[in-house]
């Protein structure tokens, strides 16, 4: 049985310390997993322009806005992520905005993959330790929702992808120029759906 709120609440990192820990491992020329490969550092120093990019650019739409502001309980966020993770750095600036926004009904904290094999394994995506993974807690701990690696529509078209080319770098050129398009709106629309259903 895994106990989340131990998670929350002794390995959990904020998204300023999530953020600081890539940047200080960056200088030592590591990235977070065991893998600190040219490529892997080349994905997690492209992966601190994106954070910083949808950071500055992210705005939460009208229509999520009012789902957020009627939501009655307090609500913790448990996202399970990696630096190195393309889907992830698209993606966490936008739980981080959600938690500052709403400081009074939700809070925020980040746990890495590969050093919480228990926990991904317990929630895999087709099998497969994809991330990020939100987890979305009540005040007892209990996890009520997860959301993740990423919106249905980008999941389908990844699998249409990968069924043209095996070259990762051509997938990866497509998977970020739909998330520049897209803007995080497909984001907000899934997570949106989500509160509803926990107004």
């Amino acid at each position: 049985m895994i106990d989340y709120n131990n998670f929350f609440l002794n390995d959990g990192m904020t998204y300023q310390e999530y953020r600081t820990l890539i940047n200080e491992l960056l200088l030592q020329h590591k990235t977070t997993g065991p893998d600190d490969s040219d490529a892997m550092l080349h994905y997690t120093k492209m992966n601190v322009q994106r954070m910083n990019r949808v950071d500055k650019t992210v705005k939460l739409n009208d229509e999520f806005l009012n789902v957020l502001s009627a939501v009655k309980n307090k609500y913790r966020f448990l996202v399970i992520s990696e630096g190195w993770c393309g889907d992830a750095a698209q993606i966490v600036p936008v739980f981080d905005k959600i938690a500052t926004s709403f400081a009074d009904k939700f809070e925020l904290k980040f746990v890495l993959r590969d050093k919480n094999l228990p926990l991904i394994d317990a929630h895999l995506t087709n099998g497969g330790r994809a991330i990020p993974v939100l987890l979305i807690m009540d005040e007892k701990g209990d996890v009520v929702k997860k959301w993740g690696p990423r919106p249905n529509v980008l999941q389908e078209l990844l699998a249409k992808w990968k069924k043209e080319t095996t070259d990762m770098m051509e997938i990866a050129e497509k998977l970020h120029g739909w998330y520049a398009k897209d803007k995080t709106q497909s984001t907000q629309q899934e997570l949106l759906e989500i509160f509803k259903s926990i107004v």
